[in-house]
């Protein structure tokens, strides 16, 4: 045992939250500098606690700060391993990586919800709670133990654990193939239309696009690029055609 662990397990002996402090060792392969940040990391605005100062605290501010260290990482991690992807493929699969359901997910995994402290009405009707922590939890540890720590922190023990880049890719180049072989297959005429662009709150530019099938409009749906949009549209159709036969059915009766 080296120095550095040996302090931390006599600290350990002292610790007020031992249960925290050997959860937060647990999940990230170290024990804390500072446990104030990791408590704070768990406290949902619901049920907010009283610091030494007198103000009333919550995960909120931290949750703010891991949000941006999460993008930041995700987007130089997929930056350098995808060298010859395009800016709206990097910009699609940073976001499904990011997103609340994602982060939700990871937060469930690692059962966070054992030490978030909220109110038990909001934690029943609050399925983010999670994910929100997480982000906080991000935030706690790059306060804790700076950028190149939390950097390895998301790198190793949330994107390669827990999220299967091949599949990300395949999923994106996949649905507008398996629709256009199945128009082929039918003989049914398919458009893709642009209904719509824009650009959204930090000026990235979004597309709405439309699938049309045999003439009948099937499914809109946005991207951050135009061939996102195609494939998040012809998800989406895909899905219809499966599971709504009258539709499936008119479609098809559009052949001649």
């Amino acid at each position: 045992m080296n120095l550095s662990n040996a302090i931390s397990l006599i600290k350990l002996l002292f610790i007020k939250d031992k249960e925290l402090y050997v959860f937060i060792h647990r999940i990230t392969g170290y024990y804390p500098r500072s446990i104030k940040y990791y408590q704070l990391a768990m406290v949902h605005r619901s049920k907010p606690v009283k610091l030494s100062d007198g103000r009333w605290a919550n995960n909120e501010r931290l949750e703010f700060l891991g949000d941006a260290v999460l993008d930041n990482v995700v987007a130089d991690f997929l930056y350098s391993t995808f060298p010859n992807k395009h800016e709206g493929f990097l910009t699609s699969t940073r976001a499904k990586i990011v997103q609340r359901e994602s982060l939700n997910r990871i937060g469930n995994i690692l059962h966070l919800d054992t030490h978030v402290h909220a109110l038990a009405h909001t934690s029943s009707h609050n399925s983010y709670i999670c994910g929100n922590a997480l982000e906080a939890l991000v935030g706690a540890i790059y306060l804790d133990q700076g950028y190149n720590r939390c950097r390895k922190f998301i790198i190793n023990r949330l994107i390669k654990k827990h999220f299967n880049l091949n599949n990300l890719v395949k999923t994106e180049q996949n649905f507008k193939s398996r629709l256009i072989e199945w128009t082929q297959k039918y003989r049914v005429s398919i458009e893709y239309e642009l209904v719509d662009s824009y650009t959204d709150k930090d000026k990235n530019p979004v597309f709405r696009t439309a699938v049309i099938l045999g003439g009948i409009y099937a499914s809109d749906a946005i991207g951050y690029s135009k061939k996102e949009s195609h494939q998040s549209a012809s998800k989406k159709a895909l899905e219809r055609l499966q599971q709504d036969q009258q539709f499936c059915e008119q479609v098809l009766s559009t052949v001649p």
